[in-house]
């Protein structure tokens, strides 16, 4: 049996020879081209890319909605063989339930676990807090804003103890001024919560902000891995830092990407 402190040393994500093809009909489209991943544990790595990338499909793949068509991925050494609560996924979407309050859907994962209703309810009360909406837990999705419901699915995702956190644009929908604090929200909380982060971004700003680490995928399909940075910059960041500025501009140049 592997001790404690094997199963630490192992990668948190590993994507081996990754390839994916989507058939149909009179179409055949490769997405993903050898894609080779490894992100170690509590690890904030962001994954940036234009449209059309194949960003959002290898996080498909990680969170185990696709199965690649060959290669393999592990979450901490466990082949990936289908969707399961070791991962949770924060989509760009609105993923709430309308007929709960904000209470009722964070506290579905702890209820699917078996936890008595004392327990669901003090879980999903310290991540609502967390998340920064304590007093807003009796409230319904529809009296909330954008900012707020996407507070709710990462406290959802958090609530569900998942060793991987999957993060595909969840700040997408939301205005300049919003998204800017729902990035610092999200430092704060995985900060405190420490846990192993994957984020989908096509914004550079954004990606230097959040990530320990940037993977740059090329903007045609099939996607593939183009760079990876290191950014080793302190928290909290500034936009407006040399080094901030400075990185940006890397990955502007070789990356061809934009702003």
């Amino acid at each position: 049996m592997e001790t404690r402190s094997q199963l630490l040393n192992k990668p948190a994500v590993e994507c081996v020879g990754v390839n994916k093809i989507f058939k149909g009909k009179g179409y055949e489209t490769s997405v993903l081209d050898n894609i080779d991943l490894s992100v170690a544990n509590n690890e904030f790595v962001v994954i940036l890319g234009p449209g059309q990338a194949g960003k959002t499909t290898l996080f498909r793949l990680i969170a185990g909605l696709h199965l690649p068509t060959s290669g393999q991925i592990y979450v901490n050494g466990k082949e990936v063989k289908g969707p399961g609560s070791h991962v949770g996924v924060v989509f760009q979407r609105y993923m709430v339930f309308p007929w709960k309050t904000v209470l009722g859907n964070v506290k579905m994962g702890p209820q699917l676990a078996g936890l008595s209703k004392k327990e669901q309810r003090v879980k999903a009360m310290h991540y609502i807090e967390l998340v920064g909406l304590n007093g807003f837990e009796n409230s319904y999705p529809y009296q909330l804003s954008g900012g707020m419901k996407q507070r709710v699915g990462i406290a959802r995702a958090y609530a569900n103890d998942p060793e991987i956190l999957l993060m595909d644009e969840p700040f997408g929908q939301l205005d300049a001024q919003t998204r800017i604090l729902m990035e610092q929200e999200t430092v704060r909380i995985w900060e405190k919560e420490k846990r192993t982060v994957l984020f989908v971004t096509n914004n550079i700003d954004e990606a230097i902000y959040l990530g320990d680490r940037i993977i740059t995928m090329e903007g045609k399909l099939p996607g593939r891995i183009k760079k990876s940075y290191q950014v080793d910059l302190p928290r909290p960041r500034d936009y407006m830092e040399q080094g901030f500025l400075d990185l940006r501009h890397s990955i502007i140049s070789e990356s061809k990407l934009t702003l």
